[in-house]
C-alpha cells in the first residue's frame, strides 16, 4: 500500500571546521550525520530521509543552505518544530527556517544560484580566532591585480583546470555570473586584522574544489608566481594547465542559495 510523503524545505548554517564536510562517512564527524542523529531524536524514531542541495567540503562552513526532509507524518506546527529541532542541534548548526513543499519540488535538480565568498587577509599573521574562517596568506599579496584578475572567471568557460582531478569525459563548460574581489565588510570580529578581502563568486553550479582553486590561482597571481595571461588561457582551453594550488578550506563560505 502506498504510503502518502511529507516534504519540507529547510534553510540551515553551520561552522564546518570541526567537521569533515556534509557527506556522511565512516567514524567521522560530518554535519549529516549530526543533522539525521538530531532529527532521529526529535521525530521520536520514525523514518526519515533528508537530502541536501549540495555538498561541503571538510573545514567549509555555510552561512545559508538548505536541505529537504520527507517524512511519513506532517508536522502541525512548525514553528514549535524547528525551535525543538534547533534546541537538540550542537552550537555550530543552526536551523533559520522551514516550510512545506510538494513532490514536484527536487532540491538537486530545481534551478539555484549559489552564492560562496572565500574570506582572506595577507601580510601578517593573524589571530588565531580568525582560523575557523578567515584564511591567512603570510606573504604580501598584490590585491590590485588579484581584483583584475577575479574578473576573468566571470561568464561562460572551460573550467576543467579548476575541477580536482578532472577527467576527459567531465562537462567543465560552467557560466559564472559574477566573480569580484573586494575588501571584508560582510563578516567582522574584533579580533580580525584591520583589513580583509574577499572573493565572491556567484553561479548555478561548480566543480569539485573549482573555487578554492580559482582562490589558489588568484594567490598564485598576487604572489607573481601566474600572470593574467596565464589564467585567460587556461580558461580557454583544457590543453593549457597550470599547476593548481588548493586555497585552505577554512576561508570557504556558501554565503547564500536561491531557487529560482
Amino acid at each position: 500500500m502506498f504510503q502518502k510523503r511529507f516534504y519540507y524545505l529547510i534553510t540551515c548554517q553551520y561552522l564546518g571546521y570541526r567537521f569533515h564536510g556534509w557527506q556522511k562517512q565512516p567514524n567521522l564527524k560530518t554535519l549529516h550525520l549530526m543533522i539525521d542523529r538530531t532529527f532521529k531524536y526529535v521525530l521520536e524514531g520514525k523514518s526519515f530521509k533528508t537530502l541536501v542541495a549540495g555538498r561541503t567540503d571538510a573545514m567549509v562552513s555555510a552561512n545559508e543552505t538548505a536541505f529537504e526532509l520527507f517524512v511519513y507524518e506532517p508536522i502541525d506546527d512548525l514553528d514549535q518544530f524547528l525551535n525543538w529541532f534547533n534546541y537538540n542541534l550542537p552550537q555550530d548548526i543552526r536551523a533559520l527556517n522551514i516550510q512545506e513543499v510538494d513532490e514536484s519540488f527536487n532540491i538537486i535538480q530545481n534551478s539555484k544560484l549559489k552564492e560562496y565568498v572565500y574570506l582572506f587577509a595577507h601580510g601578517q599573521k593573524c589571530h588565531p580566532f580568525c582560523a575557523p574562517i578567515l584564511t591567512t596568506i603570510l606573504d604580501e599579496l598584490n590585491i590590485d591585480i588579484m581584483k583584475i584578475g577575479a574578473k576573468l572567471f566571470e561568464g561562460q568557460h572551460n573550467f576543467k583546470n579548476y575541477c580536482y582531478r578532472a577527467t576527459d569525459q567531465g562537462l567543465y563548460d560552467r557560466t559564472i555570473d559574477t566573480c569580484e574581489l573586494v575588501e571584508n565588510d560582510l563578516y567582522t570580529a574584533n579580533f580580525f586584522p584591520e583589513k580583509s578581502y574577499m572573493l565572491r563568486v556567484v553561479g548555478q553550479g561548480f566543480g569539485r574544489n573549482q573555487i578554492r582553486l580559482m582562490m589558489g590561482a588568484l594567490i598564485r597571481l598576487g604572489k607573481n608566481e601566474l600572470s593574467l595571461e596565464d589564467i585567460e588561457r587556461s580558461l580557454d582551453t583544457s590543453e593549457f594547465s597550470i599547476s593548481n594550488y588548493i586555497a585552505p578550506a577554512s576561508g570557504l563560505i556558501l554565503n547564500k542559495i536561491e531557487f529560482q
